[in-house]
């Protein structure tokens, strides 16, 4: 991947570090993080640092698009370590979900989590989209935020107007779902980036002897000036 590409993830990294802020995020006074991104508009915050993942959206103008980051496992932010170990493979939930078909499915807790936040996030969303008359919306997350990032873009996609454009850009995300999910996000998200580290073993679990598969838009980081695009 070339410096340019690189260096355009930049500003999502600082979003999803963001994540991470507590409560500083609703005034965007969390430190270098925020400091990056200058004139964000949080509109919404949540989440509980330990049942739910903190979660923010907000208006990025550098960008001209609603914005989705969500926590990702800490070590003091137990309970979310522990949602990460809900192994269990189950349908994406039909009320939040409709028409995906009943073989395409997800880890439970990571469909649980993203459960408690989805319509809030939507609400969001959706008046960031009025205030701003934009049709672009970025979900951003690290580990098994990223996970709930991808649930959100497909959650997103679903429920907003047609013309809207999601792009999910994620960091050392876990797989999410079977065969059927991975496919699913390949044909109705465009702009997937996953992004892994040859030394982060986030990425490979859970298993796939358990059924679990990435879904495409891997970028790997092999050291600080080399990233490689793996189709």
């Amino acid at each position: 991947m070339s410096d340019a590409v690189v260096s355009s993830y930049d500003i999502y990294t600082k979003l999803a570090r963001a994540a991470y802020c507590g409560a500083k995020v609703s005034s965007w006074t969390c430190g270098a993080a925020c400091m990056a991104v200058p004139n964000m508009t949080v509109y919404a915050t949540g989440g509980d640092d330990m049942d739910t993942p903190d979660w923010y959206v907000g208006y990025v103008p550098m960008l001209e698009s609603a914005v989705v980051a969500h926590q990702g496992t800490t070590l003091t932010a137990l309970k979310s370590i522990l949602v990460d170990l809900s192994l269990g493979l189950v349908p994406l939930n039909s009320a939040l979900f409709p028409g995906v078909q009943n073989s395409v499915r997800v880890h439970r807790g990571f469909a649980e989590a993203h459960s408690r936040s989805a319509k809030a996030i939507q609400s969001a969303v959706e008046k960031i989209m009025s205030d701003h008359r934009v049709t672009k919306v970025a979900t951003i997350g690290h580990s098994l935020g990223g996970a709930i990032a991808l649930l959100d873009a497909v959650y997103l996609k679903l429920v907003l107007p047609k013309l809207t454009t999601i792009k999910v850009v994620t960091y050392g995300q876990p797989r999410v779902g079977n065969a059927a999910f991975a496919n699913y996000v390949d044909q109705n998200i465009s702009e997937v980036t996953r992004v892994t580290n040859k030394a982060d073993p986030n990425p490979i679990l859970p298993g796939r002897f358990l059924g679990y598969v990435h879904s495409s838009g891997e970028a790997h980081i092999v050291n600080n000036t080399a990233w490689y695009s793996c189709q």
